[in-house]
């Protein structure tokens, strides 16, 4: 079974992260977007972890279908409407 993900939002999470480890949501259940927070649980997905060296802007992606996970590549904008 190939599941697809869920689309949390058709725009990215620009933010501003500290160096760190972050868990990116893959399944797009989490209500703690663009972030996990376990709602993948019985799924296929597990999350993604993002490895930041430095302090930095990001645009993290919330639709789920980019081509440069964790990170928004505009796929958002070719998604067909629900």
């Amino acid at each position: 079974m190939d599941e697809k993900p869920q689309i949390a939002e058709r725009s990215p999470a620009v933010m501003e992260l500290e160096a760190g480890t972050y868990w990116w949501c893959t399944c797009g259940k989490s209500a703690n977007q663009p972030f996990c927070d376990g709602a993948h649980k019985g799924s296929s997905f597990s999350p993604m972890k993002v490895e930041l060296e430095s302090a930095r802007k990001v645009a993290l992606c919330r639709c789920k279908y980019s081509a440069n996970k964790p990170f928004c590549d505009g796929a958002h904008n070719k998604l067909p409407e629900d």
